[in-house]
């Protein structure tokens, strides 16, 4: 086990961040903390990586406890916050020397560990750091996060205003950190990336509500979902929220996630109910849950 967290909870004033939180993280292992914001995983971070301090329970990364031996995990952890807080006046070279040169190390030492990410932004080395965009920023920030051979790597919503193609990218450069070695515990608010992760906690105002694999979280859903679609999204879901037999009504992309309260739910007398409300081009198909959907049933 790489990390552990018992019974953690966290107030600030009257607003309780984290209640109770207990999870643990395998060696290796690339765990995913999902959940919206205010839900409390940078509070979660901060514990962990020794920059707050609980106000109950316990918690050791590396087998090292988070307040006894705070100056062990913070040379063997990685950092990376989710507002980029590298030296904006700094160069991309300056930064990445920097950090190397507070760790004791050098660029050249760990290069190997950092060479697939830096080589996408060693063009812009001698730009400064405020003036890159935001996927430039995100690869140099991980990279100083590296820069000293973590064996744990801390991401806080590290793909947070980031374009898709630079998210997608950076997830293809966690799974390659995984092979080699580096347990990874990130954060997101994205529920799609839930499904690149080994295993997931889904955190809701300071509580976890489950633990699993991704593909275990979604065979937990307890009903079919439907989408249903018509010419008037708007309209569509108000009706749905009036159908006498609605359970759950969410909008998701282009359709409408539908659940009915009934065991012999049939789509076509749900279908004349909308129609007599004047929506016109009314779809009704079945589908599968997603991690969304399970997120949602559990947060009620």
């Amino acid at each position: 086990m790489e990390i552990s967290a018992k019974q953690l909870s966290k107030s600030f004033k009257n607003t309780i961040a984290l209640e109770n939180v207990t999870l643990e993280v395998m060696r290796g292992e690339l765990f995913g903390l999902i959940g919206p914001d205010g839900a409390g995983k940078t509070t979660l971070f901060r514990i962990l990586t020794t920059l707050l301090i609980a106000d109950q329970g316990n918690a050791t990364v590396s087998g090292f406890d988070v307040i006894r031996d705070y100056r062990e995990i913070r040379n063997s952890v990685g950092y990376m916050p989710g507002k980029f807080s590298l030296y904006q006046d700094l160069t991309v070279e300056e930064n990445l020397q920097f950090f190397a040169t507070i760790f004791g190390t050098t660029i050249k030492e760990n290069y190997d560990l950092i060479k697939d990410i830096y080589i996408q932004i060693e063009p812009f080395k001698d730009r400064r750091a405020g003036k890159l965009s935001g996927g430039m920023k995100q690869k140099l920030a991980l990279s100083c996060a590296l820069i000293h051979n973590p064996r744990v790597l801390f991401l806080d919503e590290p793909t947070t205003g980031v374009d898709p193609v630079s998210r997608r990218e950076f997830w293809e450069i966690l799974k390659q950190l995984q092979k080699s070695g580096i347990t990874i515990l990130v954060s997101t608010p994205y529920m799609d990336e839930a499904a690149l992760c080994d295993r997931i906690a889904l955190i809701q105002a300071g509580k976890i509500l489950e633990i699993n694999t991704p593909e275990q979280i979604v065979k937990q859903y307890p009903k079919q979902i439907y989408n249903i679609a018509a010419d008037n999204m708007y309209t569509l879901i108000q009706q749905l929220k009036k159908y006498e037999y609605h359970y759950t009504v969410y909008p998701f992309g282009e359709f409408v996630h539908y659940t009915d309260t009934r065991p012999d739910f049939d789509p076509e007398t749900l279908k004349r109910y909308l129609e007599s409300h004047a929506l016109r081009n009314v779809r009704i198909e079945k589908t599968v849950p997603t991690i969304e959907d399970t997120f949602m049933e559990l947060a009620k």
